[in-house]
């Protein structure tokens, strides 16, 4: 892994459809953006920040999340979300992330990433499902 740099940014975007919606897995919550999807966009954001400084045998994986979803989303409307690094400790890194509609913010906070050799990783989980 390259050293990455304070300010390293990435961005993913999608438009809200029936699989991302909150009613899909719970039928009485409302049909607007869940909160998870907003979550797994703001992840992707993340990875795509990370991903130019990566080796080919390094992925990276969430470990923390500390985010507020701050308004509802409906069916087909374009969701931006965005990640920037605010610090690295090694291999943990933090990122500032935020997610916006086509009408305003509707998350923010912060998540944490490590980058793992996945051979390594696949490794331990198999020594896991053993147990």
């Amino acid at each position: 892994m390259r050293d990455v740099p304070i300010g390293a940014r990435g961005t993913y975007t999608f438009t809200v459809d029936k699989e991302h919606l909150a009613s899909r897995g719970v039928p009485t919550l409302p049909d607007v953006l869940a909160t998870g999807q907003m979550i797994g966009a703001m992840e992707i954001a993340a990875i795509d920040a990370v991903k130019p400084f990566l080796d080919a045998d390094e992925t990276s994986v969430g470990i923390s999340v500390n985010v507020k979803h701050l308004a509802p989303t409906p069916l087909g409307n374009v969701v931006r979300a965005e990640a920037e690094v605010i610090a690295t400790e090694g291999r943990r890194l933090e990122f500032k992330v935020r997610a916006a509609d086509e009408h305003e913010e509707i998350g923010a906070g912060t998540h944490g990433r490590a980058v793992i050799k996945p051979d390594k990783f696949k490794d331990r989980i198999e020594a896991k499902a053993k147990k």
